[in-house]
């Protein structure tokens, strides 16, 4: 007998959300009554696939199972648990949140889903495409939405002055990445392993401090060993709330999505 696939949801949420302002972290800010994460929470519980979550924060948070336990999140899934063993990268948190789900019970071979707290937009519509398109896929898959805007690079600049052009990059074949990220539980966390042993290399070299990780997702790490992942196209409305103006944003488009 052939045991079916388990998928299970790992968000990271130890990020302090500078760039959105206010008095709190981003995660913690409401759009239309609810804070992100509870929104991207609450969209996620809507796939019946997911039954298991994680939501990674770091030690120092004062408030994430206050938020919790108000909102009642953790009766959205069967098993849903706080993990305050968030890092100082991304990378370190879902690092974390895909080791503590061993302790659900999941399978090497189990699915794993990463999803950005500040995605509060999402859809289960869209995660179910991406669980039927991906399948039984070697690798795995992300969703994401091709670029549609001219890619400018630019000089590097001080803090604050204006950027020159440096130059113009084509669009074609180029895709936005996007959240949930999919990918099996063993080759996920042994891809975020030597990313993470990567940059302890890099940052010890000379200059390393300050350099642009390699690793900025899940899928970039799976590319660092040498796999290809999925693109699973879903929708421009998927944003990641990161500005102050994106709140606004979110607020508008909470809208066209909600009935």
């Amino acid at each position: 007998m052939v045991n079916e696939s388990q998928y299970f949801l790992v968000m990271p949420c130890a990020g302090s959300g500078l760039r959105a302002g206010g008095e709190v972290a981003k995660q913690y800010q409401h759009v239309e009554g609810l804070p992100l994460v509870v929104r991207s929470l609450q969209g996620l519980a809507r796939v019946p696939q997911l039954k298991s979550a994680v939501l990674v924060v770091s030690p120092q948070d004062p408030m994430a199972r206050q938020v919790m336990q108000a909102h009642g999140c953790a009766h959205w899934f069967d098993h849903f648990n706080v993990l305050a063993q968030g890092g100082a990268t991304r990378m370190e948190s879902v690092l974390a949140g895909v080791r503590s789900l061993a302790l659900m019970g999941a399978r090497e071979s189990d699915w794993v889903l990463v999803h950005d707290a500040a995605r509060c937009l999402i859809q289960a519509q869209w995660v179910e495409q991406l669980i039927r398109e991906v399948g039984d896929d070697p690798v795995g898959g992300i969703l994401a939405w091709p670029l549609s805007d001219t890619l400018k690079e630019a000089h590097a600049s001080k803090p604050h002055e204006s950027s020159r052009i440096l130059s113009t990059h084509s669009r074609a074949h180029k895709w936005l990445a996007q959240t949930p990220q999919m990918f099996r539980v063993g080759p996920l966390q042994k891809a975020l392993e030597s990313a993470t042993a990567q940059l302890a290399i890099d940052l010890a070299q000379p200059h390393g401090e300050g350099s642009e990780p390699r690793v900025t997702d899940e899928a970039s790490a799976m590319e660092a060993v040498g796999l290809s992942p999925l693109l699973v196209k879903a929708s421009a409305l998927n944003i990641k709330v990161t500005y102050a103006e994106d709140f606004a944003l979110a607020r508008a488009l909470l809208t066209l999505l909600e009935p």
